[in-house]
């Protein structure tokens, strides 16, 4: 996929945003600094990226007539998820400028091509087999054993549509419970991991590539609770991680930014996991420690600027402030510590285990930072006890 030169998407253009949520927020305040106007697409009045946008079409993502809207007053259109309407996306690559394409979200969208795509370019994954009835799961379960994971084909974040396999008595419930989703189902050999890493890059249409530093995450309950840079991994460790990134990143032709999500073992082994064609919530670290913010990033690959440095400036730890955290964040937030950086997404309703924002603790030390969270006594778990 070549673009010319005069694809060069020059600041003061318009930027149309397929999604209205507090990625497309956090792309729109980046890009606004840099002299870009944007419109946005979401169904839900007054969105997070609907209060940084110009204007803010309102209108369900699979409405055709509304998509056209977008694509006749943008520039350059991105997306801000994944699960884009087929019929959308090809409305608007037809009508309009969307670099990113409709291939990477054919790929991303589904984890059997996912993963597919991913064992073709030699990287490891977990085992995996493809399930279509009870039978086919117990014979993939005798195959790979247990414990396993099986999860739906498309859909699904945050541990939704996914189920951890630990018993044979548990198969058919598990089945009955994924296959109301209506999709194709994959069960994966668990991967004991020791911890997950991921790695944001970023390319632009003329080919140039950019990764910024690994980060170390820790999940609760299968939501994002902590970011941890410079990830607490040899120094080997991370070389191979960013270079799985690059690897995938040019071999997919990505434009704009792929989250590439991975498994470390006990002896050293990585395993891609997940892979995300956005902007995401492990890359929000780099808002305040990295030179270039991955949303500032993210603006430069669509419209093929050059990308910006990916340099770190500071450790650093981002904690998610969830619902049932965010009045505790509000009643203390003369108390948080001065290298602390609140970011809020203008959510309407506060829900448990809702995102509704971030803090960025910097330090001299991850540890440090670490003990400052721990001190607001705020997240109900220690910080540096991984689960």
């Amino acid at each position: 996929m070549t673009h010319a030169k005069d694809k060069l998407i020059k600041p003061g253009a318009t930027i149309g945003i397929l999604g209205g949520g507090q990625l497309g927020r956090m792309i729109a305040l980046a890009g606004r600094a840099m002299g870009y106007r944007f419109i946005t697409m979401d169904p839900t009045e007054d969105a997070p990226c609907g209060q940084t946008a110009d204007r803010q079409i309102v209108a369900r993502y699979d409405d055709v007539d509304a998509a056209m809207q977008l694509a006749a007053v943008s520039d350059v259109i991105s997306y801000e998820f994944e699960n884009v309407d087929a019929q959308v996306a090809e409305v608007l690559e037809s009508q309009a400028y969307v670099p990113q394409g409709s291939r990477l979200l054919r790929i991303t969208q589904n984890r059997i091509r996912e993963k597919t795509a991913i064992q073709e370019m030699g990287i490891p994954v977990a085992p995996f087999r493809v399930v279509a009835s009870l039978a086919d799961l117990q014979e993939a379960v005798r195959e790979l054993g247990l414990p396993a994971v099986m999860k739906t084909a498309t859909g699904g974040y945050d541990g939704k549509g996914q189920w951890v396999l630990k018993r044979d008595e548990e198969l058919e419930e598990a089945f009955g419970a994924l296959a109301k989703a209506g999709t194709e189902l994959i069960v994966e050999q668990f991967v004991p991991f020791a911890l997950e890493l991921s790695v944001i890059a970023a390319r632009n249409p003329d080919g140039e590539l950019a990764v910024f530093p690994t980060a170390e995450n820790i999940h609760q309950d299968n939501i994002l609770h902590l970011t941890i840079v410079p990830a607490r991994v040899s120094e080997e460790v991370r070389e191979r991680a960013e270079k799985i990134a690059r690897t995938i990143v040019d071999k997919l032709d990505v434009v704009g930014l792929l989250a590439i999500e991975m498994f470390l073992t006990a002896d050293g082994q990585l395993f891609v996991n997940e892979l995300a064609p956005r902007p995401h919530n492990s890359g929000h670290y780099t808002m305040e420690a990295c030179v270039t913010s991955q949303f500032e990033q993210h603006v430069r690959a669509v419209c093929n600027l050059p990308l910006g440095s990916t340099e770190l400036l500071s450790p650093v730890v981002m904690v998610n402030i969830l619902g049932e955290h965010l009045q505790p964040v509000l009643d203390r937030v003369d108390e948080l510590p001065r290298s602390a950086k609140l970011h809020l997404y203008g959510k309407a309703e506060s829900k448990e285990k809702r995102k509704m924002g971030h803090l960025n603790v910097l330090a001299p030390s991850v540890d440090e930072a670490l003990h400052l969270i721990d001190k607001l006594e705020i997240w109900s778990t220690k910080t540096e006890v991984q689960s």
